[in-house]
């Protein structure tokens, strides 16, 4: 999609350069964007002070190495880019220095890749300078910690940039096998039909991760599951697989149609939901030795429109489970009439969208064993992506941002609509259940599969 919204940006200013999440995922993508051949404009980098270009330029390349390598031409041309602006963002001198160092740039894009708490002293920096007149500011999820701070944090960003001008990251969308979701739902006739509730028994969304925190132990205390990936990257998969069919490809009608599916999506009550904790995680870096955050949440989501009501959807996502993966699951009811296979139990069909690590499309399907009867067996119709050289998600957003696309942005309404979902759902004393590393999670997150079968387990590989 390559609707816009907004001239392009004619500069990048990235705050928190000196951070973990540039060094992780920012620098990566920006030198891959120079590689392709999607970065023409200045990079200023901002952060507090103590540093210097040379410095920053040797994280930069560090960062590099450990995320794929450097690429020697494609460094060169994004370091000669690259300017520094050192300075405290409750300074006004620091505004006033990036002003300076922006020239005649007019539609600067501002990425904030610092923590929500220096959000309003760097937007109101930017509009005391002059730096937010007509620019753009690209925001890092969780976008609040509930419902009531995302609509404080909206309005005290809409003092300085317009709704139009807000570009709210979440990575996740810009992965392509998560594009793929939205793609394949609109572009084949032969689903639609069957996309409803009188075709589709269950669906099961599962984000595994058999690692840990990471490091990131200040961070998830901040956070949890449910802020860190349920309200956002699960809900988001949630949409682009129940939605509405847009009115057109426009980044305003596909926001339109998620938000709609994520206001008939019933709120969240205690009894849907299952917070664990793996053992070890209290004894992680930065983690307090009495922690109540979850590091595991398991749900049962109903959505109250024509098309969906009456099927259950399941979401579950964990650190320091079993293996590393993520999967949508599309279990459709059996057929109307027995004809074959009557005294004998059979698997329902399945469409299985594999996420990660690797990328596949199948389809679990009945087909005649060979031989006299009318007897089958499962099998599998698989498509298999070898994921190649695409874009990385940040590559891919920041490359949107800085046109001015917003389709895979998400929307003062969408934030806030996803938000009312989980609000009742975050007080941290609801019950908190261990499970060990390296398990499926919690035991008792088996109660809100359990008339159905139970969880849907990822595949080690897709085959």
């Amino acid at each position: 999609m390559t609707t816009t919204t907004a001239r392009a940006a004619d500069s990048l200013v990235i705050f928190g350069a000196t951070g973990d999440l540039a060094y992780q995922q920012i620098f990566p993508a920006l030198q891959s964007m120079e590689r392709h051949g999607h970065l023409d404009v200045p990079v200023v980098c901002v952060a507090r002070p103590g540093w210097t270009l040379d410095q920053l330029l040797a994280r930069m390349r560090k960062s590099l190495t450990d995320h794929g390598g450097v690429v020697p031409d494609a460094f060169d041309r994004l370091a000669a880019r690259m300017t520094y602006v050192p300075g405290e963002y409750h300074d006004a001198a620091t505004f006033g220095a990036l002003r300076k160092t922006l020239g005649r740039s007019e539609r600067p894009a501002f990425y904030l890749a610092i923590p929500v708490s220096l959000f309003a002293s760097v937007i109101d920096g930017l509009a005391r300078s002059g730096c937010a007149a007509s620019g753009r500011v690209i925001i890092e999820k969780p976008f609040g910690r509930d419902l009531a701070s995302a609509r404080a944090l909206n309005a005290m960003i809409h003092e300085s940039f317009p709704e139009p001008f807000v570009y709210r990251i979440d990575h996740f969308l810009g992965k392509e096998p998560v594009q793929n979701l939205l793609y394949f739902r609109f572009a084949n006739a032969f689903l639609e039909p069957i996309w409803n509730n009188a075709y589709v028994d269950s669906c099961q969304i599962i984000l595994s991760e058999a690692f840990g925190v990471r490091g990131r132990g200040r961070f998830y205390e901040e956070v949890g599951a449910i802020r860190d990936v349920f309200q956002n990257h699960l809900l988001q998969i949630l949409t682009l697989l129940t939605m509405e069919g847009p009115a057109d490809d426009s980044a305003d009608a596909v926001d339109a149609a998620k938000v709609a599916l994520l206001e008939n999506v019933r709120p969240l009550g205690p009894e849907d939901i299952v917070r664990g904790q793996y053992r070890g995680y209290r004894a992680e870096p930065d983690v307090a030795p009495q922690s109540r955050v979850e590091t595991y949440v398991a749900a049962r989501l109903a959505i109250d429109n024509r098309r969906w009501v009456g099927v259950p959807f399941w979401i579950r996502s964990g650190k320091c489970l079993a293996v590393t993966a993520s999967e949508v699951r599309v279990k459709l009811k059996p057929p109307a009439s027995a004809l074959f296979d009557a005294h004998s139990a059979t698997r329902p069909n399945e469409f299985n969208f594999r996420l990660s690590p690797d990328v596949c499309i199948s389809l679990t399907a009945r087909a005649k064993k060979p031989g006299d009867a009318m007897v089958g067996e499962d099998v599998l119709l698989v498509e298999h992506h070898h994921v190649g050289d695409e874009l990385t998600p940040y590559e891919r957003l920041f490359g949107d941002a800085l046109r001015g696309d917003r389709t895979l942005f998400g929307s003062q309404a969408g934030v806030e609509a996803a938000w009312r979902i989980v609000d009742g759902v975050l007080d941290r004393e609801q019950p908190l259940f261990d499970y060990e590393a390296g398990s499926r999670g919690p035991a008792e997150a088996d109660r809100l599969t359990a008339a159905a079968g139970g969880w849907a387990e990822p595949d080690v590989e897709c085959a």
